[in-house]
């Protein structure tokens, strides 16, 4: 029934909580994380062609192989078993995120299951989440920031893509995974807007600087969108505003690459990625008096306190509450 379960779950998270693919890839990833390790504990003996197939979530369960789920009993896993899974991610160094987002999709899962009783108790009710230390964001100056912004050589198709993709970055605080899926419709240059699906797929609407609007109406009017170059082909996807060599969607893993050239060419800090950006421009905003709740509502934070960890990157704000507190400064 464990593996029926968990089946029945992927499917609710899809159909009913409308829940992104990559968020159900990952339930199905710490639930077969699950699977071995019980498998691993009840059945070592047993080789793996013999043991159930792993739980795949592209694959209804009505397809699936289903001969040997019934060796995994759900009323099996109890609070105990639960804490030896946990200290067996410990023992093999797995980081302390990793483990509490673990622990977070078994809970989701153990309340649905018990839900639709397929238990008659929540294994992970009364077992506490690892702390973890917060790190403070990095956050790049001004001065590196247009540093970054002139490393792609706009002369090129496909170097003036990335330098919009940068320029909208650090005009909005986008995640990289948002900028991606935007699509024309999406974009409103006349009132300087743009419709952002975030997480768990959120729309939200936020402004954008009359110069990313400049630069994304250039890239979508560029002469070279439209035809086969040796560097690139011709537009192929006529929703999605950035595109990639084939002419496609671009992906987040295109954009991680291009980054990664373009920052060894700056000389920049190794540990900066694309995301940075949107650290960066939350600071400045915050440093040039924009509200905290204004910047949670443009970055789509859930909370304002994901938003408050800003006030600790900028030495600027640091320095303004130091001497804004201190009796003697």
């Amino acid at each position: 029934m464990f593996i029926k379960a968990c089946y029945h779950f992927l499917t609710h998270l899809r159909v009913v909580k409308n829940a992104s693919e990559h968020t159900i890839r990952n339930y199905a990833i710490d639930l077969n994380a699950l699977k071995n390790f019980i498998e691993s504990q009840q059945f070592p003996e047993i080789a793996t062609e013999d043991l159930p197939p792993k739980i795949d979530h592209h694959v209804p369960y009505s397809e699936r192989s289903q001969d040997r789920d019934t060796l995994i009993k759900i009323e099996d896993i109890d609070k105990k078993f639960i804490r030896r899974f946990l200290a067996d991610l410990t023992s093999k160094d797995h980081n302390k995120s990793t483990i509490v987002r673990r622990l977070s999709s078994l809970r989701t899962f153990f309340r649905y299951a018990l839900a639709e009783k397929f238990i008659t108790h929540n294994p992970t009710e009364e077992i506490e989440s690892p702390k973890i230390d917060r790190r403070v964001p990095v956050s790049l100056s001004y001065q590196q920031v247009q540093k970054l912004l002139e490393q792609p050589n706009t002369v090129n198709y496909l170097g003036f893509r990335d330098r919009t993709i940068m320029e909208l970055l650090y005009s909005s605080g986008l995640r990289i995974s948002e900028l991606v899926a935007m699509n024309r419709v999406d974009f409103d240059a006349d009132n300087l807007q743009i419709r952002i699906r975030g997480k768990g797929k959120k729309e939200r609407v936020i402004p954008i600087t009359q110069n990313a609007a400049t630069w994304i109406k250039a890239y979508l009017s560029h002469p070279e969108r439209h035809h086969d170059f040796e560097t690139h082909m011709a537009q192929q996807d006529p929703e999605a505003i950035f595109l990639n060599k084939l002419g496609t969607r671009l992906t987040v893993r295109s954009i991680d690459r291009s980054f990664e050239k373009y920052l060894k060419n700056s000389g920049l800090e190794a540990h900066i990625t694309p995301h940075t950006i949107r650290h960066t421009i939350a600071t400045h905003w915050l440093e040039n008096g924009m509200d905290l709740k204004a910047i949670q509502l443009i970055l789509g934070h859930r909370s304002l306190a994901a938003t408050t960890i800003y006030t600790q990157v900028s030495p600027k704000l640091k320095q303004k509450t130091y001497k804004r507190s201190h009796p003697r400064a």
